[in-house]
């Protein structure tokens, strides 16, 4: 007796029936796996029907595989600052069409390394990566962002040039902010904002080497102290 109350003050699921549960599952095939929300609205839009957003869910759960709403946050860990050179080195990719250039920029020193390479895979990442080996050496911690051409092989393989790797938090374009502003400083000053074809590889990359000589040891930082990246480092590039 005391069981049969408790499960009559228990909140009862709302059954739906048959025709409801094909017509979610008819709106969710033509709306391209449309999210519960919009099922709701074609719902009652097409059919006149309110259904509950958890309603919908748990019908389509039956049939489907549904990827979980809640995801544990990822530790970061706190923003490196560099003390000496090839400490921290922060990177990122900037988007010239065919065409898309690797940054490195040496937060202590300001040194800037440019490879541009013709993809955006790991793979194209890793052949960057090889381009840094010879210029800057050892790196301490390499950070970059999430991108698809910093997974896969190049994730594999930083160890050949960095005793450790750092991913930035989405949306946090100030933990990026050395690498930010050097990519600007190259649209701005050298490639401009246009898109390029793969013909025109060599001439960026003639473009590129004349200012990555002028940037390490012309261009003067205020971060620096007004000084050239080149004077404060012990090691060229």
């Amino acid at each position: 007796m005391k069981y049969y109350q408790e499960c009559k003050k228990r909140k009862r699921k709302k059954r739906i029936n048959g025709w409801i549960k094909a017509n979610i599952y008819e709106i969710r095939e033509e709306y391209r796996n449309c999210c519960g929300e919009k099922i709701k609205c074609y719902l009652y839009n097409q059919i006149g029907i309110k259904v509950l957003v958890k309603t919908i869910y748990r019908v389509l759960g039956e049939k489907y595989r549904l990827r979980k709403s809640f995801k544990p946050p990822k530790i970061y860990g706190e923003v490196p600052k560099a003390k000496k050179e090839r400490e921290v080195i922060q990177a990122d990719t900037v988007d010239f069409g065919e065409v898309y250039a690797y940054t490195y920029v040496d937060t202590y020193t300001r040194q800037a390394l440019v490879d541009l390479e013709l993809g955006l895979e790991a793979e194209d990442g890793y052949a960057s990566m090889t381009v840094v080996k010879e210029r800057m050496k050892r790196i301490k911690l390499l950070q970059v962002d999430g991108g698809s051409e910093f997974k896969g092989i190049f994730n594999k393989r930083v160890s050949e040039i960095a005793d450790g790797l750092r991913v930035s938090r989405p949306y946090k374009k100030n933990e990026q902010s050395y690498i930010e502003s050097f990519n600007r400083s190259l649209r701005k000053e050298c490639l401009g904002w246009r898109k390029y074809k793969r013909r025109e590889l060599p001439m960026m990359k003639v473009l590129v080497k004349e200012y990555m000589k002028y940037y390490n040891n012309e261009r003067v930082h205020l971060g620096l102290g007004l000084r050239i990246p080149n004077e404060v480092a012990t090691c060229r590039i």
